[in-house]
């Protein structure tokens, strides 16, 4: 079987299978689902606009060149495949039924792609940030104790990740929330690749790639952890958490 032939005709079992694993009509949308081939989606503000925690050049590099080159790379990928019935969450879902030779760059750029569609959207400028919503703030208090808590654990999560990877919080299939984190361009979609007490929709995520911080923050992550929170769009994690609530009731 050819790979044009076989994304054509396994793209809507792919879809089937990935549904026992609710992913809310927000974070897909967010994700930059859509169909191939895929384009780079543009930033939601200026590059300049989250100084002096993110600095510009920053930005222009992290979304101008690694962002675009997982685009150009999973589109390569997939180059003369017809995907129908699917997006590039769904691929993520189910790695291991794609052909073994486009394996490892759907998972690496497919993976870099949806984060990296995200992590834009988790970000504002500072004096947009805001606070998390009425909800969104009872079940932080309820999981963590505190937001300040919560901040904790997901800096000692990316601070703890060696090498290159994500932190995430989450929101499980039994509705709690969780702190997690993957290495590389993994995310808590890919339950082939994630422990199961780990597995969920992530509503917010910081990524502690070298390339997402060192210019400013050289080797000092645990500084660039810490600015994140000045940055982080409340708003939009507050929508994520209540479309992901609906997703697993």
């Amino acid at each position: 079987m050819n790979r044009r032939t076989f994304l054509t005709t396994s793209g809507a079992a792919m879809a089937a299978g990935a549904s026992s694993f609710p992913t809310s009509g927000f974070a897909a949308a967010a994700a930059g689902s859509s169909s191939f081939p895929l384009s780079l989606p543009e930033l939601p503000y200026a590059a300049e606009a989250l100084e002096p925690h993110i600095d510009a050049m920053t930005m222009n590099i992290h979304h101008g060149k690694h962002h675009a080159a997982y685009v150009a790379n999973l589109n390569k990928a997939l180059e003369g495949a017809k995907v129908e019935a699917t997006d590039t969450l769904v691929l993520l879902k189910g790695i291991s039924g794609l052909p073994e030779d486009i394996q490892t760059a759907v998972r690496n750029n497919g993976g870099g792609h949806v984060n990296h569609s995200l992590f834009w959207k988790w970000l504002t400028p500072a004096e947009k940030s805001g606070a998390p919503d009425k909800d969104l703030g009872a079940a932080i208090e309820a999981s963590f104790g505190s937001l300040d808590d919560l901040k904790k654990a997901v800096n000692e999560a990316g601070a703890k990740r060696f090498g290159s990877g994500w932190a995430w919080l989450i929101v499980k299939e039994d509705g709690k929330l969780a702190v997690t984190s993957t290495p590389n361009q993994d995310n808590p979609w890919m339950k082939e690749f994630v422990p199961e007490g780990e597995q969920g929709t992530p509503i917010l995520g910081v990524d502690v790639w070298e390339h997402a911080y060192y210019l400013k923050y050289m080797n000092k992550r645990p500084d660039y952890l810490t600015a994140f929170w000045s940055v982080v769009n409340w708003d939009e994690v507050s929508k994520g958490y209540a479309a992901a609530l609906k997703s697993v009731k």
